[in-house]
């Protein structure tokens, strides 16, 4: 596995593997601070890319995280292990009133 890459200390950690698609595991805290460089990394990756976010050790989701994921769910990224209330977060959100 790649070397981790620290984001804020202590606030997002990303691992990323690559076997015929690439895997980014999440750990700690989805916020607005961290997405800028979680969108750069996903769109560093070659067109076509299988992307997986792994959200198996995700402890916080914010507004903003919920949208960043609403919008990579809809773009084909697969969220893989997304705790039921981020996923239930996700589809409020994608409703016109957000209700």
């Amino acid at each position: 596995m790649a070397p981790a890459l620290l984001i804020h200390q202590d606030m997002l950690k990303i691992d990323r593997a690559s076997n015929g698609r690439v895997v980014l595991r999440l750990s700690g805290a989805i916020e607005g601070d961290e997405l800028t460089e979680l969108d750069r990394l996903i769109r560093l990756e070659p067109n076509g890319a299988h992307i997986v976010l792994d959200l198996e050790n995700v402890t916080r989701v914010d507004r903003e995280g919920v949208r960043f994921l609403r919008r990579c769910d809809e773009g084909g990224t697969v969220l893989l292990s997304c705790p039921a209330y981020v996923r239930e977060w996700i589809e409020r959100d994608r409703k016109p009133n957000g209700n």
